[in-house]
């Protein structure tokens, strides 16, 4: 283990729910260290980490070195983390008293705002009703990790009930603070203030809204329709009713 200081929080998901907004505003907090970039990826990556005797060297050199003596909390937000397989396990080996913070949003749109940032990159090609139906293949076989997929994992990524369930049976429910991604678009100040009181960390002063990672301007060539919709909101039903119970968000 490094003799540095570990990192003590994680805005750990969800991607495109809002993380990028939170990471923003929480670089700006005085008594908080973040990286320089966002999302860190250590927890998830599968080449460059050996795990069954990891150094976290690697992990600590991504945060800037503390002028008052290391006496800031560290933190870092990689939205995979909730979602990718071991991802939790290996954040509770680290440090089985991290924090945790999830921010969600409604898992129809979140899937949709996924297809159009891959499609306005260039990963994804299709359509997005041929990939929350049919395209689902493309997770349930891929040859590195069955059941997951970084990129066209639409469906996947918004099964929150069973990720949080997961996310419990790791962490006691003290340690982690559930947010919703609308919330910290209407009431920014509001919700700094949650996140400050969860971190034991002083409240901001004041507050600059934020909007990050915009969806492209650009021609999709289609938009989500109500049979789209209607077919995702079949498939999130019960998933969803767990969610709600766990953590009292609704969309």
């Amino acid at each position: 283990m490094s003799s540095r200081p570990k990192v003590s929080f994680l805005v750990a998901g969800v991607q495109k729910g809002g993380t990028t907004a939170l990471f923003d505003y929480l670089v700006e907090h005085p008594g908080l260290s973040l990286p320089a970039i966002k999302e860190a990826h250590f927890f998830d990556d599968e080449t460059g980490v050996d795990w069954r005797e990891p150094d976290y060297e690697r992990y600590h050199a991504l945060f800037p070195a503390d002028p008052a003596g290391d006496s800031r909390q560290r933190g870092e937000a990689t939205p995979i983390y909730i979602y990718w397989p071991n991802c939790l396990e290996r954040v509770a080996a680290y440090n089985p008293d991290m924090r945790l913070i999830l921010i969600f949003r409604d898992p129809i749109e979140r899937a949709w705002s996924h297809w159009k940032m891959e499609y306005a990159r260039g990963a994804e090609t299709q359509p997005f009703a041929w990939c929350i139906r049919e395209g689902r293949r493309r997770v349930v076989e891929n040859d590195n990790t069955p059941g997951f997929h970084r990129e066209f994992s639409y469906v996947e990524r918004g099964f929150y009930g069973r990720q949080v369930q997961r996310l419990l049976s790791l962490f006691p429910r003290d340690q982690l603070l559930f947010l919703r991604s609308d919330d910290l678009k209407a009431e920014p100040a509001r919700i700094l203030c949650k996140v400050c009181d969860f971190l034991n960390a002083p409240r901001f002063g004041s507050v600059v809204q934020k909007e990050s990672h915009v969806a492209k301007d650009m021609d999709y060539g289609e938009t989500i329709n109500e049979t789209d919709r209607e077919y995702l909101r079949n498939i999130f039903a019960d998933d969803r009713k767990i969610f709600e119970e766990i953590t009292s968000i609704s969309f």
